[in-house]
């Protein structure tokens, strides 16, 4: 029997067929879990695997409260890990730690490479300029109008600028209709929605990488205390008193029962709207700009990472560029309200022609009106900060504290 089990092997050998292939397992760990999520990586992960007989990839999805804490504690550990989902606000903590590998050699030889959006190539070259993760997908804000209500209140264009914003909005607003004009946000990561409107008139900002640091902030400079006062006369003359208080979901409420026709928000908020209301009845445009013909916007990102203890990175990586190409982000932001990675993926993906989706691809490629600039997440004073100036915000609008004195707060929090 043995000698019969010795002879097929050689015939085996001398014919050139495969012998007990070696499958090898890739462990990869999302964290933006979700279960309808999870299910798509996870059939998605069933399709590479059909086309590659000899990989199995291990998705490994912590509960979503819990998954930034398990990705450190996996990657400090040098825990078995080839592919991670990396995120806006982890990515400089991985690369300070030596955890994530340098992608340049692999993006060399990446076709798709060349077609990824300049908003894209950003995010990848997050840290250092250097491309530690290949996006998967991103987030940025437009202006959503819902024309029907504009036109019962006989408004017929759509502002091009944060001052024809505010004075449209003024215009319609009307307590006794329980009609007013912009969705208002107020509660969590509200501060973005602010700075959009008070940094708008600095021109200044464009030479920095970052809206504001330790380092370079302009809380007391003229332009931003006029900007700031613009965005407080928007809440006073033309926003829903109550939406000091409102978060996402009673921005989108307000949006499509028509209360708040104007509102500022991610893609994500598309499909979401769309169960609710009828997509003929909204439109979205890029963002209004600022005094100076420009607006700063900030973007949030994933994207896939490889460790840079793992012993399988060639793997990883034909994975990663599989799950980056235009067909298959493009198919993946489509289910999961993302935007995709690939410019392309705007021409070849039928959902991303879709006349709400034009808005953000204009945005992510006039870089020289719509400036690109990330919040300063890996300062140590980051964490701390939502809570500071939701609660000053909230203050100011009550009219128990002076702008300036806030203003002069902030200066001091982000200098010493």
């Amino acid at each position: 029997m043995k000698r019969l089990f010795l002879i097929a092997l050689l015939i085996v050998a001398v014919l050139g067929l495969p012998v007990l292939a070696e499958t090898k397992t890739l462990n990869f760990l999302e964290v933006m879990t979700s279960p309808e999520r999870t299910v798509m990586i996870k059939d998605m992960i069933a399709e590479y695997e059909s086309g590659h007989p000899g990989i199995k990839i291990n998705l490994i999805s912590p509960p979503y409260e819990q998954a930034d804490q398990k990705a450190t504690l996996m990657l400090n550990s040098n825990q078995p890990l080839d592919i991670i989902e990396v995120r806006d606000n982890t990515i400089k903590q991985f690369v300070n730690n030596k955890k994530l590998a340098n992608l340049g050699k692999f993006y060399r030889s990446w076709k798709e490479s060349k077609t990824l959006t300049p908003v894209a190539m950003m995010a990848a070259k997050t840290v250092n300029n250097t491309l530690y993760i290949v996006p998967q997908c991103i987030f940025v804000k437009a202006l959503f109008i819902r024309t029907d209500v504009l036109e019962k209140n006989g408004v017929t264009t759509v502002p091009a600028t944060i001052a024809d914003l505010i004075k449209t909005c003024e215009k319609i607003t009307d307590p006794s209709k329980n009609q007013y004009g912009f969705a208002w946000r107020g509660k969590s990561s509200e501060m973005k929605f602010a700075d959009f409107f008070a940094s708008a008139g600095i021109d200044d900002i464009k030479k920095d990488a970052l809206l504001y640091s330790e380092t370079k902030n302009y809380f007391t400079d003229s332009r931003y205390i006029q900007g700031m006062k613009a965005y407080i006369e928007l809440f006073q003359k033309g926003a829903p008193k109550d939406g000091i208080n409102w978060g996402f979901n009673e921005q989108i409420n307000g949006f499509v029962s028509g209360t708040t026709p104007f509102l500022i928000q991610d893609p994500d908020a598309i499909p979401l709207i769309d169960k609710m209301l009828d997509p003929n009845k909204y439109i979205v445009v890029p963002v209004p700009v600022g005094p100076t013909g420009i607006a700063y916007l900030d973007y949030g990102f994933t994207g896939l990472g490889i460790p840079s203890y793992s012993k399988t990175q060639s793997q990883a990586w034909d994975f990663i560029q599989w799950m980056s190409s235009a067909e298959k982000n493009g198919y993946f932001c489509e289910h999961y309200g993302a935007l995709p990675v690939q410019s392309t993926a705007f021409t070849t993906n039928k959902y991303f022609q879709g006349k709400h989706y034009a808005a953000f691809l204009k945005e992510m490629t006039t870089t020289s009106k719509y400036i690109f600039r990330p919040f300063p997440q890996s300062s140590a004073k980051w964490p701390g900060w939502g809570s500071i100036h939701e609660a000053d915000m909230q203050s100011i609008l009550l009219g128990q504290t002076k702008l300036e004195t806030v203003l002069t707060k902030w200066k001091e929090y982000w200098s010493k």
